[in-house]
C-alpha cells in the first residue's frame, strides 16, 4: 500500500488566512481536491492544503499519477487486511469510492496519527495526507477526520487565473496556448497545444519555471546554461546547435537550441532554452516543437518569453 505513505514535497505558498467557513467546500488554490475543513483549520503557509495556527495539525493535497488509484484500488481487493498492521478502508465520497489508512507513529519525539486517502479523478488520482499530533487528537479524533475525508471533491480544471496567481512571475503574453497548467504548484508552468494522453512532443509546448542557482560570474553563464540544457527531461540524441549570450528584458541571458528525438514515436524536435540570470536564481523557459513547425512556433515561444515579468 505504498502509494498511500507517499508524502509529496510541494512549493512555497503566499501565506493568508482562509476565508471561508468550516461549513463550506473549499478548494486550496491550484487543488483539485477540497473539502470541508474542520474547524481551527486555515490555509497553510507552506504547501497546498491545511493546517492549524501552530501548524502542529497539517493536511496536505497533492494531484498523483492517474494510475495511483488503480494500483490502491487492486491493492485493498487483493489484500483487504492490509499491511504491517495498517488495514485500509473504503469510503464513499462525491468523487466516487475512496481508500484511505490511519496509523499511530511518531514525527521525532512527537507521537503523531497519520491519514492517507486517495481518491479517483478524471485525469489524475486525488490524495490527502493528514498528520495530527498526541496534543490534538481529543479534538481531530479519527471520526472527525474521516468525517473531513467523507466531505472531499473533485473539480475537473483549476482556473488558470488562481494557477498564475501562486507562480513567483506574472504572464502578460499567452501566445495561443490552450493547454495552461502548473507542472508543479508555484514553482512550474507548462503552456502547449496538445496532453500528455496526445503526446505533448507532437506540438509545441513551453515550461517556464525559476531555478534556485545561477551562474557564478558572467564568464560562467555558457558552461551553466550548456550544463543545466543537459538535463532537460524527455529527449534522447540531443546535440547543441547553438549557445550564445542574448539580452532578456535588459538582463543577461543565454540562448541554447539543441536538435533531438523526443516522445514514443521518437518526433524530431527542436528545442530552445532560455536562461534569464539572478543575482540568486533564474528564470528558465524550456520551449520545444516539431521541428517541420519551428518557424511558425518559435516566435510565439518569444512573445511568451518577452511577456514574463516579475511579481512585484
Amino acid at each position: 500500500m505504498m502509494p498511500f505513505r507517499v508524502l509529496v514535497a510541494v512549493a512555497l505558498l503566499i501565506a493568508t488566512i482562509w476565508p471561508a467557513s468550516a461549513d463550506d467546500v473549499v478548494f486550496p488554490p491550484g487543488a483539485h481536491v477540497g473539502m470541508k475543513p474542520l474547524v481551527g483549520l486555515i490555509r497553510a503557509k507552506s504547501f497546498i492544503g491545511f493546517e492549524t495556527e501552530d501548524q502542529g495539525v497539517k493536511v496536505l493535497i497533492v494531484d498523483l499519477p492517474a494510475d495511483a488509484y488503480g494500483e490502491v484500488a487492486n491493492a485493498f481487493k487483493a489484500n483487504p487486511a492490509g499491511t504491517g498492521g495498517i488495514k485500509p478502508e473504503s469510503l464513499e465520497t462525491a468523487a466516487g469510492l475512496a481508500y484511505y489508512t490511519a496509523e499511530s507513529t511518531r514525527d521525532g519525539a512527537t507521537n503523531v496519527r497519520r491519514y492517507s486517502m486517495i481518491l479517483p479523478g478524471p485525469t489524475f488520482s486525488g490524495y490527502i495526507a493528514v498528520q495530527v499530533p498526541e496534543n490534538a487528537m481529543k479534538i481531530y479524533t479519527d471520526d472527525a477526520v474521516r468525517q473531513m475525508f467523507a466531505s472531499a471533491v473533485i473539480r475537473n480544471e483549476v482556473p488558470v487565473a488562481e494557477q498564475l496567481g501562486l507562480m513567483p512571475f506574472k504572464l502578460t503574453q499567452f501566445s495561443d496556448f490552450k493547454n495552461i497548467r502548473m507542472l508543479a504548484p508555484g514553482a512550474a508552468l507548462i503552456l502547449a497545444d496538445s496532453d500528455e494522453k496526445s503526446g505533448l512532443e507532437t506540438r509545441p509546448f513551453m515550461i517556464l519555471t525559476v531555478i534556485g542557482s545561477t551562474a557564478a560570474s558572467p564568464d560562467d553563464r555558457g558552461r551553466f546554461a550548456r550544463q543545466v540544457a543537459t538535463t532537460i527531461p524527455g529527449v534522447r540524441d540531443g546535440r547543441i546547435t547553438m549557445s550564445e549570450p542574448i539580452r532578456i528584458d535588459g538582463q543577461p541571458g543565454y540562448e541554447t537550441r539543441i536538435d533531438a528525438t523526443s516522445g514514443k514515436d521518437n518526433t524530431p524536435v527542436t528545442i530552445v532554452q532560455w536562461l534569464r540570470f539572478g543575482s540568486q536564481s533564474s528564470m528558465r523557459i524550456i520551449a520545444s516543437s516539431p521541428r517541420d513547425d519551428w518557424e511558425k512556433a518559435f516566435p510565439r515561444f518569444r512573445a511568451v518569453r518577452d511577456g514574463i515579468q516579475p511579481r512585484g
